[in-house]
């Protein structure tokens, strides 16, 4: 068997190196040899499996996740496979029909290195043959791009801060499907399962929106008192012999006097 390199692997399947790469970084394929720490091999064969993974893309809307694991045991159970249709009709309609492409995006004042970093990270990954950023991606760079027009400057807020919202909204949603999967499932009628997760799916956005609002005071009141008790031991911890106390002096005049004298 010859073993080829990425960019063959990408022209045969059709599909840009960038995102064979997020691929590798999502477990879906993987390098049959490497030769160096950049250097890696590919079987020509990945080129069905990424057809497929393609056609569970473009057709069913499918999470890379869970076409990982559909792929990885053959077929996604039922439920899962329900729920993660259900999932991605609600995120398609939200995303959109518009899209850019890098070099689009870049023309309106995008900065390659963030997205070759967003790239990396799985947030904006562009697609096809032209690199076009659509859905979620797309709404993501524009979110960012106006935060950047409205003043809050890259070291303000540098795009790397996202690593803190992923890990929490990581927990977030694992905490979500758990409970999903552990209390719908296993009590849901027959064929409800996409309806029911159509609902908790729009449910759950409302609900991270209003809950986020109400926190956001508490936690900052919160933050502040905790930076101030955090000062606070500093403060009564100067010595004595530095505290000064003002003394009535003689003929009315107040002197100064240092504590313990």
């Amino acid at each position: 068997m010859q073993l080829i390199k990425i960019g063959e692997l990408a022209r045969r399947s059709g599909m840009p190196v960038p995102t064979l790469k997020h691929y590798v970084r999502e477990g879906l394929i993987s390098a049959t040899r490497k030769t160096g720490k950049t250097m890696s091999w590919y079987d020509p064969a990945l080129v069905d499996r990424l057809r497929a993974i393609k056609e569970l893309q473009d057709r069913q809307f499918l999470p890379l996740d869970v076409i990982r694991e559909s792929l990885d045991r053959g077929a996604a159970a039922p439920d899962d496979l329900a729920a993660a249709e259900a999932i991605a009709k609600v995120l398609q309609r939200h995303g959109g029909g518009k899209s850019r492409t890098r070099a689009e995006v870049l023309a309106r004042g995008g900065n390659p290195r963030e997205l070759d970093w967003l790239a990396r990270m799985g947030l904006a990954v562009p697609s096809g043959p032209e690199l076009r950023y659509a859905g979620d991606d797309l709404a993501l760079l524009s979110t960012l791009a106006a935060a950047r027009h409205a003043g809050l400057a890259a070291e303000m807020l540098p795009f790397s801060i996202l690593d803190r919202y992923l890990s929490a909204l990581r927990a977030l949603v694992a905490a979500e499907l758990e409970m999903f999967r552990a209390g719908v499932f296993p009590r849901a009628r027959a064929g409800e399962v996409e309806r029911l997760t159509t609902v908790a799916t729009q449910l759950s956005e409302r609900l991270v929106v209003l809950l986020r609002r109400k926190l956001l005071l508490p936690t900052l009141s919160r933050l502040v008192e905790e930076e101030t008790d955090a000062r606070s031991p500093r403060d009564r911890s100067r010595p004595a012999a530095r505290r000064v106390r003002k003394q009535p002096g003689p003929r009315g005049r107040r002197t100064a006097r240092r504590s313990g004298h």
